[in-house]
């Protein structure tokens, strides 16, 4: 049973990174007793990443190092991929939640007629192949899912696990890619960055949320604060950023991205359930809201009940006097 799993890495002048979910899913896959888990990167100056995929399970790497496949565009790298699935009769592909990952999974599914199961939590080796986990009816009930052909595609859910550092050969494999002429005929123009300090909500151990009871667009600095005491990043939900209180990059939920850090804070958040799909699987979850009677005071594991004005910047000052 061969898996191959799409490794994608952080872009930067500094030469990137793996992304973590991506070795999560890869060291998932290596617990399944394939005995034949490859990964794959794919991208501009990417070589030097091959030997983080092996700490992660990767008994082979196939890289796909071409400036051709310089810029995130998810096409290319359709053809990469399809490329090595036709050639090394690749059983199983799998990826990790990513508005990249996404696009490439459905366009690979229907360039090779595969099975696509999306939002998965949870991957075993059964009787009659692989089964996957998948949350349903408003993750209420969780339910068995599996593919009837091969290749099979899984989408895993960001946060449905953690990385395992499980050495293996990590022998490296050179693709040299066939791009096909329509795969080129769209172009990155520019690639805009938001300017951050501290880490990525993707990344974060502790991350701290502001909703629209902060009342408005300035109070996200409550949360910014909290966040740097913390040593954390700053997330917000589809209404504060639909309104224009913070950019899209740190939307968290069922249209943004899912988290699960150590510790999630949320401050001024009702817990509609599009915002609970995607931090729900953080270890630990404390509310901080006005509304007694708020949906997030149902899963979060710890509540407290109040004026967030007055709250935050206790709680940052607390934190800082004993750090000092």
């Amino acid at each position: 049973m061969s898996i191959l799993v799409f490794l994608e890495h952080h872009f930067s002048d500094s030469g990137g990174e793996l992304q973590k979910s991506s070795l999560a899913v890869l060291s998932k896959a290596a617990t399944l007793g394939a005995g034949d888990v490859a990964g794959v990167v794919v991208g501009s100056g990417v070589e030097g990443l091959a030997e983080q995929a092996a700490a992660y399970g990767a008994a082979t790497v196939y890289v796909a190092d071409d400036a051709r496949l310089e810029a995130p565009l998810p096409q290319p790298r359709v053809d990469a991929i399809a490329q090595i699935v036709a050639e090394q009769g690749i059983e199983t592909v799998l990826f990790a939640q990513s508005i990249l990952a996404a696009d490439i999974a459905a366009g690979l599914a229907a360039r090779l007629e595969a099975g696509l199961n999306w939002q998965l939590t949870d991957l075993a080796a059964g009787e009659s192949g692989l089964v996957g986990k998948q949350s349903a009816l408003g993750d209420s009930v969780v339910v068995d899912v599996g593919w009837r052909s091969t290749p099979r595609i899984g989408l895993f859910r960001a946060g449905a696990f953690d990385p395992t550092e499980q050495p293996a050969a990590g022998t490296v494999e050179r693709v040299d890619v066939q791009l096909q002429e329509h795969s080129l005929a769209a172009e990155m123009i520019e690639q805009a960055h938001a300017e951050e300090s501290g880490p990525s909500i993707e990344d974060a151990n502790v991350i701290v949320a502001g909703g629209r009871g902060l009342g408005e667009p300035e109070k996200f600095a409550l949360v910014e604060e909290l966040a740097r005491a913390l040593g954390g990043a700053v997330a917000a939900t589809r209404a504060v950023v639909d309104a224009g209180w913070y950019p899209y990059s740190a939307q968290v939920g069922q249209t943004g991205k899912s988290v699960s850090p150590t510790l999630y804070v949320a401050c001024g958040i009702s817990g509609a359930i599009q915002h609970k799909v995607g931090m729900q699987s953080s270890k630990t979850i404390v509310a901080i809201n006005k509304d007694a009677n708020a949906p997030i005071f149902e899963y979060a594991d710890l509540g407290v009940v109040g004026d967030l004005h007055q709250i935050l910047p206790k709680l940052t000052e607390a934190l800082r006097a004993r750090k000092s």
